[in-house]
């Protein structure tokens, strides 16, 4: 994702000057009256009242709370930026919740997500959790993962409503989230100060979703977005649930680099994998597992887990308590990232599993 650009919030910094009055014309004349009408003095901040209704449907500047904020989301009176909707986010639903923070380099969040919740055909629950993260590569990608996120968050709950078989119905929500993506790059004329002439491709983003429905954990990727598996009880193995699609997974599964030769090298985070009309034949990945103890599933976005990357570094980081306060736990997780240097976005899900009563041994199919 591209940096910040130096000087941005300076160069839209408004240099009206506030000019008195009282003074007088050298022949006398009031220079009031010698004011061009046209031409309205902007308010000062300092001594507005902050009390004023404002004209309807009017946003005002946090700063100054004076200046009408401009399309671009910066003051016209001060020229502050405005905190957008998207730098940060938290959500609890149920027994699942995410949190997504802009990180401290980067002028946009690009990464999205959704929760949900729905019952199947029995009665019995099942939560949902989409984490997406945009390409900054491409064109508009805060766009393609927030587009990408809605849709599969729309289809999976309506298939496991109507007794689709939870992986398959992982399978179909990635297979919509990536015509959602696609469908983007029909939309021209969209793109943004910030996607230069170099990123004027087609719109595109990663995901990562779980579902955990009658005893099973279901997890479904394209790219490098990961889940973790972390026991509530950590005298047991933690586990990654997902395997990435970049150059460094790739160079592993070759056998021609080791993980921590792979991951040292530059090209390591070049993703092999993606939603958007330029990808690769898409290849949605998918997982049934069906733990044998309760634990919780930490979704993430490579700006997390670039700063834990190791199953056991993601298991000292993650909170005791996890599946009884999935939201602290997910703030926690993002503090973590933002505590080591905060270089990217970070977005996460913390979603509890608690095995049923009867129990049952572990099993896996992978597709």
């Amino acid at each position: 994702m591209p940096d910040d650009p130096a000087g941005d919030d300076a160069g839209r910094s408004a240099s009206a000057e506030h000019s008195s009055a009282s003074s007088e014309a050298t022949d006398g004349t009031d220079s009031s009256d010698m004011s061009d009408p046209a031409s309205p003095v902007p308010p000062d901040p300092r001594t507005v009242d902050p009390d004023a209704t404002p004209p309807s449907g009017t946003k005002l500047c946090v700063a100054c709370r004076a200046g009408r904020v401009d399309s671009d989301g910066y003051c016209e009176n001060c020229g502050h930026a405005q905190p957008r909707e998207r730098d940060h986010m938290e959500e609890e639903l149920a027994a699942v919740a995410a949190v997504s923070d802009r990180g401290l380099r980067h002028h946009r969040n690009e990464d999205a997500f959704a929760l949900s919740s729905a019952a199947l055909p029995d009665g019995s629950p099942a939560v949902v959790a989409i984490v997406c993260d945009g390409v900054s590569s491409a064109t508009r990608p805060d766009e393609a993962s927030e587009a990408a996120a809605d849709a599969a968050n729309e289809s999976l709950p309506a298939a496991l409503e109507r007794g689709t078989h939870p992986q398959q119905a992982m399978h179909d929500a990635i297979l919509a989230a990536s015509e959602a993506v696609n469908a983007l790059a029909q939309e021209p004329g969209r793109a943004t100060a910030h996607d230069t002439p170099r990123h004027q491709n087609a719109p595109a983003c990663t995901i990562v979703g779980s579902v955990v429905a009658n005893g099973l954990l279901i997890v479904g990727w394209v790219g490098d977005s990961r889940a973790y598996w972390v026991p509530d009880d950590r005298t047991f193995a933690s586990a990654r649930l997902t395997e990435d699609d970049s150059w460094a997974a790739q160079m592993v599964a070759a056998g021609l680099m080791n993980e921590v030769q792979a991951y040292a090298d530059e090209r390591a985070h070049a993703i092999t994998g993606w939603l958007g009309a330029d990808a690769y034949e898409l290849e949605p990945h998918t997982a049934s597992y069906k733990p044998d103890r309760s634990g919780v599933v930490v979704v993430c976005t490579d700006g997390l887990w670039n700063y834990a990357e190791s199953v056991e570094e993601m298991a000292r980081v993650l909170p005791p308590d996890a599946a009884q306060r999935p939201l602290h736990a997910a703030q926690v997780l993002v503090g973590h990232a933002l505590d080591g240097g905060g270089h990217d976005n970070v977005t996460v899900a913390v979603v509890p599993f608690a095995v049923p009563p009867r129990g049952a041994g572990s099993a896996q199919d992978k597709a």
